[in-house]
């Protein structure tokens, strides 16, 4: 089974980026962040085309979640239910006994701001969310946009950066939390490389060319699906399209 995350930043915007991508690589779900689009918006008829599944919650201008996939996903939920108005940043489904968790974990934007922390408490509901509806021996794929570099080696700069709302000790606290109840870093099982990135910052001067890269966006399973995960890696081909997201795919492959 092969399953990706992709933040878009608007998925109408890079609509034509995501079906290329889709039709090229043919992953069983691809899971989608900061859609930008409310629900009567969502461009249903670009993934009826190309024959692909889809389940969404969104709001206009921001967040967003969304999965794509091959056959109907089953037991499909959204947001945390004691707090509704987080639904657009989490979207879960089941396929083939895999449930993949889709989320878009707040950015925080200073770490002395109330964004902040909510961004730590938003990690706390996630842990809890886990906690009561799955046991860490099921086959879960937490996927998405974290907004978390989890060590030195994700980010280009770890001595500039370090106190940054998705680089900083906090946060790698809360990230730790979640992984404690039985998550494995898919991709750093399988590449150890430095300088392995899925955001280069538009404000960047030549980001892509210098590689000041963060590895924000990440495929995280449970220990014995983690096993039989055969590879992990980011495409950055749509980083360099026209008109990209700041983000590019990362994807892993799985035995089944």
């Amino acid at each position: 089974m092969k399953i990706a995350s992709f933040n878009v930043n608007s998925l109408r915007v890079r609509l034509g980026i995501v079906v290329n991508w889709l039709k090229e690589h043919k992953p069983d779900v691809l899971a989608v962040q900061e859609t930008k689009v409310q629900d009567c918006d969502f461009p249903r008829e670009a993934f009826d085309e190309i024959g692909y599944r889809y389940a969404f919650k969104g709001q206009k201008s921001y967040n967003g979640v969304a999965l794509f996939s091959k056959v109907e996903l089953k037991n499909v939920r959204t947001g945390f239910a004691e707090e509704p108005r987080d639904e657009s940043r989490l979207i879960a489904g089941e396929l083939d006994g895999i449930t993949i968790v889709n989320t878009y974990v707040p950015q925080g934007y200073l770490a002395e701001s109330a964004k902040f922390d909510y961004k730590l408490q938003w990690f706390d509901r996630l842990l809890s969310f886990f906690e009561r509806n799955f046991k860490s021996s099921d086959a879960v794929v937490w996927v998405g946009d974290l907004n978390v570099a989890p060590a030195a080696i994700d980010v280009y700069d770890p001595v500039g950066l370090a106190g940054h709302v998705c680089y900083h000790p906090e946060v790698h606290n809360a990230l730790a939390r979640v992984m404690e109840w039985g998550l494995r870093d898919v991709f750093r099982m399988h590449c150890k490389e430095t300088g392995q990135y899925t955001f280069w910052d538009y404000r960047a001067k030549d980001p892509l060319k210098r590689n000041l890269g963060w590895r924000l966006d990440h495929i995280m399973a449970t220990a014995e699906l983690a096993g039989k995960s055969t590879g992990c890696y980011i495409d950055r081909k749509p980083r360099v399209t026209d008109r990209p997201s700041d983000h590019t795919p990362v994807v892993a492959e799985f035995d089944r």
